[in-house]
């Protein structure tokens, strides 16, 4: 059996528990590993809340990004051999001792970099990637992120950094020094936000990352006069309706080697800023469903 963290039914934190499961043959397209880190997300919460559906067989494991070592290779994979150190998305759940990876949304962990680093690529780095990419901005124009101090919105600002953008950031007073150290410009967030981003983009942004939602988004999007350059990660009612769309997302095996490279010469930084063990794995979702996490967190199993 191996030692697992899931919820039981839908709903809140109440509904969360430890629990013990065999341990999992890797099938078609499946890596089988032992885990050795596990990346936290705002997914994570909002899947256990029943925010995109209600249809996981009980109990589930938690946790959506992994990254340990191969213990077996599924049919019909290739590239990847037992004793492999390696980073990918959960098929299922990783917040365990043991657990299965899709092979397709995998790769091979660079020595260099770290499990706590590598298990934070797949869903959080992966997303920012994406996020950036599909605004469609080019060299010299301004991107504006809502919420960029978590892990998400801090490997955004660097991915779009590299890629010439100027960079506005909406944060708490308490993670400027943090967002400053991203190269971005702090705006605090909340009443009169479109006023200080106005103040700093005075011919306004020209695309907009929302990784909040709501009432910050409809707040803030009155500063984007093309509003087919905003993407949310957060909210994709809220971006409909402003006339933009949620993020399509493209993780590909070679998408995640190139992000987990980037780590490996030091050009990106997933920022990791609290560890947790396994069996304080409620601590660590409460704070990331607090929504003021600074970087990202992660689990570490083994």
């Amino acid at each position: 059996m191996a030692k697992a963290f899931g919820f039981v039914d839908y709903g809140g934190p109440e509904t969360q528990e430890f629990l013990d499961r065999p341990v999992l043959a890797a099938g078609p397209g499946q890596l089988a590993i032992t885990v050795r880190a596990a990346g936290v997300n705002p997914v994570d919460w909002k899947i256990r809340r029943g925010l995109f559906g209600r249809e996981r067989q009980l109990p589930a494991v938690m946790g959506q990004e992994a990254a340990g070592v191969v213990q077996q290779v599924g049919p019909g994979v290739t590239g990847f051999t037992p004793g492999d150190e390696v980073f990918g998305v959960a098929a299922a759940g990783g917040f365990a001792e043991q657990t299965l990876l899709l092979a397709r949304m995998s790769a091979l962990k660079p020595a260099n970099v770290d499990f706590d680093r590598a298990a934070t690529l797949p869903v959080s780095v992966a997303t920012a990637d994406d996020a950036v990419r599909d605004v469609g901005l080019g060299s010299g124009q301004t991107l504006l992120i809502l919420g960029i101090a978590g892990g998400v919105g801090s490997a955004a600002a660097q991915i779009a950094r590299s890629r010439g953008l100027r960079v506005l950031g909406t944060a708490s007073d308490a993670n400027r020094e943090h967002v400053e150290s991203l190269g971005a410009v702090h705006i605090r967030y909340g009443d009169g936000v479109a006023e200080r981003i106005a103040k700093a983009a005075p011919d306004g942004v020209d695309g907009i990352l929302d990784l909040v939602g709501g009432d910050a988004l409809r707040a803030a999007a009155v500063t984007l006069a093309d509003r087919s350059k905003l993407v949310s990660t957060a909210d994709p009612v809220a971006a409909a309706q402003l006339g933009g769309r949620y993020v399509t997302r493209s993780t590909t095996r070679e998408s995640l080697a190139a992000l987990a490279a980037l780590v490996a010469v030091g050009e990106l930084d997933p920022h990791v800023t609290g560890r947790y063990p396994l069996t304080h794995a409620a601590e660590a979702l409460a704070l990331v469903e607090s929504g003021h996490v600074r970087g990202k967190l992660v689990l570490e199993v083994a």
